[in-house]
């Protein structure tokens, strides 16, 4: 039983130790500190909704979790809003490599260590808000990364977190691609993100499946909502794990003609992203 927990969770360590997200697509430039920026500059000019879902100012003498680092962008920005105390926590060994060389460019500090999401290292009660984008559906066990949110934040602390959303663009894409022009269209959509959108195992869920996952684990959603994404959209760069071969080369041809204001006005309720905002309730 032990050796069935720990394979699962040891894949997700792997495909991430070998590129931060972004990282080969968009760190670029002679040296570190240029390729980090490059890197910022393209996720923000891809992710605008990302800023004010994040509400960085809200930070300012709080003290702040953010759980999967990354590349260290958003926890840059974290960083500059002057919280009282920020941590920052990774599966991998090279986010928190990546961040701590990001903030020591600005000059700034973070507590940042090597952490499971669903086993973090802190107190009870340590936190006024927790942050994490697009990580906590990379954990095996996703429902214990939710309670552990819950369990850290204080009461009445909030949390930020984008998981993925089941019925996406970028899942029917995927979806055509590996079961549709493989005569296997009863696949699933779970199977398809577990096998085919980023690291093993990759799950995402419905609007009420977030809700579920706030409540469950003891918090209260107070709004969540689907957002379009880049990847729906075929804007930047093919993910790490589909730019080479046929695949690559169809996306690339599919990005010129991609009718993207049909989607924005029409079906914008077919993003990859789950966007949830929540609270703790007070004691």
């Amino acid at each position: 039983m032990r050796e069935m927990t720990i394979q699962p969770k040891a894949a997700v360590k792997d495909f991430w130790q070998r590129a931060s997200c972004g990282e080969e697509a968009y760190a670029l430039g002679p040296d570190e500190a240029t390729q980090l920026a490059a890197q910022a500059q393209v996720r923000y000019e891809l992710e605008p909704y990302l800023p004010p879902f994040a509400n960085f100012a809200r930070a300012r003498g709080r003290e702040i979790l953010e759980i999967g680092v990354g590349m260290g962008a958003d926890h840059l920005r974290w960083a500059q809003a002057g919280p009282k105390r920020l941590t920052g926590v990774d599966l991998t060994p090279r986010a928190i490599a990546i961040t701590q060389a990001r903030l020591a460019h600005a000059k700034l500090t973070s507590q940042l260590q090597v952490a499971d999401a669903e086993a973090l290292p802190f107190a009870a009660h340590s936190f006024d808000g927790v942050y994490s984008w697009g990580v906590l559906h990379h954990s095996p066990d996703t429902p214990a990364a939710f309670r552990e949110v819950a369990r850290v934040l204080r009461p009445g602390g909030w949390a930020r977190i984008m998981v993925y959303h089941t019925y996406s663009l970028t899942g029917l894409m995927l979806w055509v691609r590996f079961a549709l022009l493989r005569g296997r269209p009863f696949t699933s959509l779970a199977a398809i993100y577990s096998q085919y959108l980023e690291s093993p195992g990759t799950k995402a869920y419905t609007v009420a499946e977030g809700r579920a996952l706030c409540r469950r684990a003891g918090l209260v959603p107070t709004r969540v909502w689907v957002q379009l994404n880049h990847g729906d959209l075929l804007q930047g760069v093919v993910g790490q794990r589909h730019r080479a071969g046929l695949t690559g080369h169809v996306l690339g041809l599919a990005q010129r003609i991609w009718p993207r204001w049909f989607f924005k006005t029409f079906t914008p309720f077919l993003g990859l992203y789950l966007m949830i905002e929540a609270e703790k309730p007070d004691a």
